[in-house]
C-alpha cells in the first residue's frame, strides 16, 4: 500500500488513516479477547493500558504494511 495519498473524488487521503482504523479494530478484538481471558483482571489502569496498546498496534501496523 505505501505512504501515497489517494485522489477520491479530487480530496487526497492519506493512507495514515487506513492504518489508524485498522489499528482501531485490532485494539477492540485484543481488548474483548483480555477481557474475556483472566488476564484481563491484572490491568490496572485501563484506559492507560488502551491507549499504550493502541499505539504499539499502530506502530507495529505501520512498519510492516508502511514498505508495501
Amino acid at each position: 500500500m505505501g505512504l501515497r495519498e489517494w485522489s477520491v473524488g479530487g480530496v487526497l487521503l492519506s493512507p495514515f488513516l487506513i492504518y489508524v482504523l485498522l489499528a482501531l479494530l485490532v485494539t477492540g478484538a485484543l481488548r474483548l479477547l483480555l477481557r474475556l481471558t483472566p488476564v484481563g483482571r491484572w490491568i490496572w489502569h485501563e484506559a492507560l493500558f488502551d491507549c499504550a496498546l493502541y499505539v504499539c498496534v499502530l506502530t507495529l501496523i505501520t512498519v510492516v504494511l508502511g514498505p508495501l
